[in-house]
């Protein structure tokens, strides 16, 4: 338990940091899910439709620290792959 005043301020604040950082993971992970069934699926237009909300839920919380930036570059990167891929796959 905190026995200064600001150390009390400090949990109050690390709490609402923790719902709302939980927040902006869990609406990054939904987004993502949702690109990878579109491409599972070969569904390229979905898949790039819902690519670009990912793609900004990421940017989103990498600016605001949620998640590292190289993480955020890394996971952009990786379904980008995954659409082009699905291209090629239904072009084939």
């Amino acid at each position: 338990m905190p026995n200064t005043k600001s150390a009390k301020k400090r949990l109050k604040q690390d709490k609402v940091r923790k719902v709302n950082n939980k927040s902006a993971k869990s609406a990054v992970k939904t987004q993502i899910k949702k690109v990878l069934v579109a491409v599972a699926s070969n569904d390229v237009a979905t898949a790039e439709a819902e690519y670009l909300l990912a793609a900004r839920k990421l940017d989103k919380a990498g600016s605001n620290k949620v998640m590292h930036k190289n993480t955020v570059a890394r996971r952009k990167s990786r379904l980008q792959k995954r659409i082009v891929a699905s291209k090629k796959a239904a072009k084939a």
